[in-house]
């Protein structure tokens, strides 16, 4: 999307006259400059390119929201603002992470609000270019729509009941016509969904040209409906009468609704069977690494681990993969990209401008990936769970695990390849700078803490996951950029393996959604490893549906780990208060020695108080601006 970059330079024309931030949907009052940006394409194109620059960066390190959980913490004098509201610090009058009202990180993050607006003034402009065809203003049209719709979401999942912002006001509208009112969840939902089906008509299938990847297609429609119709069905906005029973509107109605709509299910499941349709139709696919392996592991690529290690991470950092259903085309081209923070820095460079050595991944998470046998450590029989601490030796036939005849702890062994590619560990391998190194993360050794530096891994665990193996981080141009992945194929088949059981049970058709994701990470079919009453802790979970439910959260987490969903999806669920109120744990990094370094110890907090949490808080200036806007409970 080339094109549309080159255009974000126009951002601060159009935005001169896009700074009246009074109310949700006044227009600006400078119709000529408007009737001038829309009199050509060139200028027209500008618009165009402000619809698209509201979407979050979630690459953005100190504005994203992928770090927005118990995932990833970092040493504490530079932590982002997603881990200062994992810790409870969130506030009304100056909210964390605010799309309401807009908010500093890395790159400023404009009201989703002013984007609305962007979306709307375009939608009802277009049309008066005139060195367009009508097909081509009709697609600029269904792109800001979907834009518009996808930002209602991303308000919507944050704060719950929000306006509907349609159409843009006249500078001439009365105080009361601009003072808008919040409308009820199930309302938002509907309008989002409508809006999306009403993009879907105009869009082309796919942008494929290359100066248009990125661009809102009909494959990348079908992906966020897929995802609004999950949310719309989970249990924050279905029916939600435990938490908001008292969230009353103006006129004594419940924002949200008090009882529970199976049918929500229902329709997130053909929602999501229609997108995999769409997206397998365009030629999509599960990834799968066809190219030459770097040298280091050349002799080792016949063994089936090490090219489930390359699908899996190049399923992430391969550039417009045919896995990739929605990628930011513009990921952040800076020092403050994720990337940066997690890359590890190498001893023997002269210079490590780009690697910063912050991001750490908790011992929670690494806990979370799966045995090889493919359950969860604490339902593996075969897996000594009770003595997962413990120090053993690294045998010559575990080298695929960690470097034979050094000494781990028993949790590092025998797990699933997904843990491999996205966790770095002590005497563990890491890929990157053009080197494939074992690591040693004890105090005072290569990767470990080193003196009082404060670019040291807080937990002892490195994040390869977000890491291109050709990233060097000696200077900034030597971090390989690829597309966020906003949406891949994976996520869309387990968005259809948990809204088919819990709108019909289980079923061999949501087993085979599940299976297209463990294919590719290297690991047993979930039926036949939870029918085995001799390796399987709960024989026969699957069968159930809330057993299976169970199955596909941890399914989810695994698969999509560090990608940004986890906090979203843990809210949906209605399980923030048990993970998010828990200390974060990691390794003895102060220690040198093999028995203090493996001590799990207390590195973090993590705080959510509930129901207060499941929802971010309006600015209290925002509340005085417009008096028919009703404060999220509990603020």
């Amino acid at each position: 999307m080339k094109n549309l970059n080159k255009h974000l330079l126009g951002l601060v024309i159009l935005l001169s006259f896009l700074s009246c931030n009074d109310y949700l949907d006044i227009v600006p009052d400078r119709t000529q400059e408007v009737s001038l940006m829309f009199e050509r394409k060139d200028a027209a194109y500008t618009a165009l390119a402000t619809c698209y620059s509201y979407l979050p960066q979630n690459d953005d390190l100190y504005g994203t929201f992928a770090l927005a959980s118990d995932e990833i913490t970092m040493p504490f004098a530079k932590e982002p603002n997603s881990i200062k509201l994992m810790k409870g610090e969130q506030n009304a009058d100056d909210p964390i992470m605010n799309y309401w009202s807009g908010y500093g990180g890395g790159k400023y993050q404009g009201s989703l609000w002013d984007g609305i607006r962007s979306c709307n003034l375009l939608i009802d402009n277009v049309d008066s270019v005139v060195d367009m065809d009508q097909e081509e203003k009709n697609i600029w049209a269904a792109e800001a729509k979907l834009l518009k719709a996808y930002y209602h979401f991303l308000l919507a999942i944050h704060y719950g009941p929000i306006p509907i912002v349609d159409s843009n006001l006249p500078i001439d509208s009365s105080d009361q016509e601009l003072r808008v009112f919040r409308e009820s969840v199930d309302d938002v939902f509907a309008y989002i969904l409508q809006t999306i089906d009403n993009a879907i008509i105009d869009l082309p299938e796919r942008f494929i040209s290359t100066n248009d990847l990125g661009r809102m297609d009909q494959v990348i429609a079908h992906a966020i409906k897929s995802k609004v119709a999950l949310y719309s069905a989970s249990p924050l906005f279905n029916g939600n009468s435990e938490l908001y029973n008292d969230f009353l509107d103006h006129q004594g109605n419940p924002f949200f609704n008090q009882n529970i709509d199976a049918s929500k299910w229902e329709v997130a499941a053909s929602v999501a069977d229609e997108a995999i349709k769409a997206a397998l139709l365009q030629g999509a696919s599960i990834y799968n690494f066809t190219e030459t392996p770097n040298p280091y592991d050349v002799n080792n690529f016949e063994d089936d681990f090490y090219q489930t290690l390359y699908d899996l991470k190049y399923s992430i950092t391969d550039k417009w993969n045919s896995e990739l259903i929605w990628g930011d085309s513009s990921p952040v081209n800076s020092w403050w990209r994720i990337q940066s923070g997690a890359l590890m820095k190498n001893p023997t460079a002269s210079s490590v401008e780009a690697a910063w050595q912050w991001l750490s991944p908790t011992l929670r998470i690494a806990e979370l990936f799966y045995t090889k046998n493919g359950l969860p450590i604490d339902q593996d029989l075969d897996f000594d769970y009770e003595n997962r601490y413990e120090v053993v030796r690294v045998e010559r036939d575990q080298s695929q695990y960690a470097r034979p005849f050094n000494r781990t702890v028993r949790l590092h062994l025998n797990r699933e390849p997904r843990f491999y590619s996205s966790l770095g560990f002590d005497t563990g391998q890491y890929r990157a700078w053009g080197e494939l190194w074992n690591l040693r993360m004890r105090k005072g050794q290569t990767h470990g803490r080193i003196a009082q530096t404060s670019d040291y891994l807080i937990t002892g665990y490195a994040l390869k996951k977000l890491v291109h193996p050709d990233s060097e981080g000696d200077t900034y141009d030597k971090v390989v950029r690829y597309p966020w992945p906003n949406s891949r194929l994976a996520e869309l088949y387990l968005n259809y393996a948990e809204a088919m059981n819990e709108a019909y049970g289980p079923s061999q058709e949501v087993y085979d959604a599940i299976n297209v994701v463990r294919e590719r990470a290297g690991i047993p079919h979930i039926e036949t490893i939870w029918s085995d009453a001799t390796i399987a802790k709960t024989p026969n979970k699957h069968t159930t549906k809330d057993g299976l439910r169970e199955i596909i959260q941890h399914e989810r987490m695994v698969e999509l780990a560090f990608e940004g969903h986890r906090y979203n999806d843990i809210r949906r669920w209605k399980l923030a208060e048990e993970y998010f109120n828990t200390a974060v744990f990691g390794w003895s990094v102060d220690e040198s020695t093999e028995a203090a370094f493996y001590q799990p110890i207390q590195v973090g907090l993590r705080s959510f108080l509930s129901p207060r949490d499941y929802l971010h808080p309006i600015k209290t200036s925002e509340l005085t601006t417009n008096p028919n806007l009703i404060q999220n409970p509990y603020w």
